[in-house]
C-alpha cells in the first residue's frame, strides 16, 4: 500500500504524518505500519506516526498516534501541532477542536514563536491527578511532589494524566543514567503502574527574573526522547502545582529538541504554543499485514522551514 506523508516535527518529536481521513485500516494493520516506518535503520525513521482523520459533529478532525513499538498513544501534544497544521491546512480553518483516542483539545493557528516558524497553541484539560487515571494501583488522593510506593525512587513525583499518564519529578540537574533505569522499570508494565508511564526529570532554571523549565523524559513506549510534548505539559502543570511558577503565567520550556511556551491555568488546563514544522513530503510502500518497507521517494523538501528552525534554536 502506497503511504504519501510529510515529515514534520514538533520541538524536535518527529514523526510521518499521513492524512488518513480516507484510508481503511484497522489497528493491528496500523501498528505495522507505525513501526517499518518509525525504525531509525529505514530510509524514514520517527518518533511514532501521527494520522490525521475524519472530522465528526464536535471536531474540526481527529489525530491518532502510534509509537514505535506499536502501541497507540492517548495523546501526543508535539505532534497534534502538526496534525492541526496539516487540518488546518486541508480544511481552509485555524482553530478548532481536535479529537484524540480519549479525549479532546483545542488548536488553533497563532503568531510565531520565531520568524518563519509555524506554531501551533493547543489547550488540554482539565487534566487529572487521579491515581486511577494515572495507572497506578496505589494511592487514594492526588501524588503531587510526593514519594510513591513501590515505584524504585526515593524522589519526590508528581503524577498526571495528560490524558496519557506522567510522573515528573524536579531534580537539581538532570542524570539521564537515573531516568533511563526508572524508564526501563516502568516500560516493564510492574504491577504499580501496569499500564507503563513517561517519566519526567525537571529543572527549574531562572532566566533573567523569569523561571524557565528544562524538562528530560523517557517516553513510554519510545525510550529516552529529545522532546515529548504532554512531557512539557505535564511538567508546566506539576510546577504550578508545586508553587514553582504562577498560574496564568507563560513560561518557556525547554527540551533537547527545542523550546515552547506554556502556562498552566486554575482548573488544571495547559495551554502550549510550539512549533509545527514540515522538513519535507514523501511517499512510500507499507504492506499493512507483514511491515515489509518499499522504497521511499522524496517528493519535495521545505527548506525554508528547516532553514527558519535552526536559525530559532541557534538564538536560544
Amino acid at each position: 500500500m502506497r503511504f504519501t506523508f510529510v515529515k514534520c516535527h514538533g520541538s524536535g518529536n518527529d514523526f510521518p504524518l499521513i492524512d488518513a481521513r480516507a484510508i481503511v485500516l484497522g489497528d493491528a494493520e496500523w501498528a505495522q505500519v507505525a513501526r517499518a516506518l518509525s525504525d531509525r535503520k529505514g530510509d524514514v525513521g520517527g518518533d511514532g506516526i501521527l494520522l490525521l482523520t475524519a472530522s465528526d459533529d464536535r471536531h474540526v478532525f481527529g489525530m491518532r498516534m502510534f509509537n514505535p513499538d506499536g502501541s497507540e498513544a492517548e495523546t501526543c501534544l508535539n505532534g497534534l501541532r502538526c496534525t492541526a497544521r496539516l487540518g488546518f491546512e486541508v480544511t481552509g480553518t485555524e482553530a478548532g477542536q481536535v479529537r484524540l483516542k480519549q479525549s479532546a483539545a483545542q488548536a488553533r493557528v497563532v503568531a510565531p514563536i520565531a520568524p518563519g516558524v509555524a506554531t501551533i497553541e493547543t489547550k488540554v484539560g482539565p487534566v487529572s491527578l487521579t491515581p486511577h487515571d494515572v495507572g497506578l494501583t496505589v494511592g487514594e488522593g492526588p501524588f503531587v511532589e510526593a514519594a510513591i510506593p513501590g515505584l524504585p525512587s526515593d524522589r519526590a513525583f508528581t503524577a498526571v494524566a495528560m490524558p496519557n499518564p506522567h510522573l515528573v519529578a524536579f531534580v537539581d540537574a538532570v542524570d539521564d543514567g537515573e531516568l533511563v533505569r526508572l524508564g526501563d522499570w516502568c516500560e516493564g508494565a510492574p504491577a504499580l503502574i501496569p499500564t507503563r508511564a513517561n517519566v519526567s526529570f525537571v529543572e527549574l532554571r531562572e532566566e533573567g527574573h523569569a523561571p524557565a523549565l528544562f524538562v528530560r523524559t523517557y517516553e513510554r513506549g519510545v525510550g529516552l526522547t529529545n522532546s515529548c510534548g504532554s512531557a512539557m505539559a505535564a511538567s508546566t502543570l506539576a510546577a504550578a502545582r508545586t508553587g514553582r511558577i504562577g498560574w496564568g503565567v507563560e513560561t518557556r520550556v525547554f527540551n533537547r529538541g527545542g523550546m515552547v511556551r506554556a502556562k498552566a491555568e486554575v482548573g488544571d488546563v495547559v495551554t502550549i504554543a510550539g512549533n509545527a514544522t514540515f522538513e519535507w513530503d514523501g511517499e512510500v510502500e507499507v504492506d499493512p499485514v507483514s511491515g515489509a518497507l518499499g522504497p521511499l521517494r522524496i517528493l519535495g523538501r521545505r527548506e525554508d522551514e528547516v532553514a527558519a528552525w535552526e536559525a530559532m534554536l541557534a538564538g536560544l
